[in-house]
């Protein structure tokens, strides 16, 4: 038996049964749906025991996500971008569009097996393991984990604040020319953002649009979007935090993970990974200030 996945359920929790308990705390099982599967495939363990999807969760127990002979995935034959690979890890640029995970077959991590090469190292993963995740709008670079070694240590270096994640991004408005750095919670959770602003220019259609730098400190769900969003800057292209009268449809999200950088879990060397937007963030904001240079 193969543990794949485990979680140390805090001393605050409520009183909640196991299959309530279960969403989000696996990356592999993002949906409350797909837990349930797992406990009634027998998959979820609690403090070692199989458990059923009605056990009352108690501070302290751990719950894990193992491996049977009969786990497997379908594989998506879609080709996405390999950055960096090695036996341990690798780097993936996600196309915009592509969920990461979840019970669909059109997911990152089912087109995995498609794109990098299987592990020779003794404690390879059975199933390649995104260390965290982007919006599915969202494009860009996602660590990906194919050792036991490399899972664990990562996911520790991710809680730790370890692991850079940088982003580039075109917001509606004219952003400030300096650095903010933006400390507002969500969902009643500590999410910081810090934002630099690269260049603004301007636009016949929304008056002017900024090109931004961005490093979040905290992993909330759509932290950026909703801290941008906020402030009365909100992504190009966003549909869901964008202001009515100003969005972009059609376009996609003009919001890409273009930066990781950390330590090899293994090696223990400095790795560095850049990579530059899709060509419509610089065709789309040159486009918008010729117009408005010609209006």
């Amino acid at each position: 038996m193969e543990i794949i996945e485990t979680h140390i359920v805090p001393d605050d929790i409520e009183r909640v049964r196991l299959s309530d308990y279960g969403k989000g705390i696996f990356k592999l099982l993002p949906s409350r749906k797909g837990f349930k599967k797992a406990i009634l495939r027998n998959d979820i363990l609690v403090n070692g025991t199989v458990e059923t999807t009605a056990y009352w969760v108690q501070p302290g127990d751990e719950i894990a996500l193992k491996n049977t002979s009969s786990r497997s995935i379908k594989v998506l034959q879609k080709v996405v971008p390999v950055v960096f690979e090695d036996e341990h890890l690798a780097i993936i640029n996600k196309p915009g569009g592509l969920q990461v995970s979840g019970n669909a077959f059109q997911t990152l991590v089912n087109a995995l097996p498609f794109n990098l090469k299987e592990s020779k190292e003794a404690d390879k993963l059975p199933i390649y393991y995104p260390v965290h995740r982007i919006d599915a709008p969202t494009c860009g670079l996602v660590l990906i984990a194919k050792t036991k070694r490399a899972q664990l240590k990562m996911s520790q270096m991710f809680a730790d604040k370890q692991i850079t994640k940088t982003y580039k991004l075109v917001v509606v408005g004219s952003f400030p020319n300096d650095i903010h750095a933006i400390n507002d919670p969500i969902e009643g959770k500590t999410a910081e953002t810090i934002v630099e602003s690269v260049k603004v220019l301007s636009s016949k259609r929304f008056g002017h649009l900024s090109v931004l730098e961005v490093k979040p400190l905290t992993g909330r769900t759509h932290q950026i979007r909703k801290h941008l969003s906020k402030l009365g800057y909100p992504i190009l292209g966003d549909k869901l935090y964008g202001k009515p009268g100003k969005i972009l449809f059609a376009k996609g999200l003009f919001l890409c993970a273009s930066g990781l950088k950390f330590i090899h879990p293994v090696f223990e060397v400095a790795v560095d990974i850049a990579i530059n937007p899709p060509n419509k963030f610089d065709y789309y904001v040159n486009r918008e200030a010729k117009r408005a240079s010609l209006a």
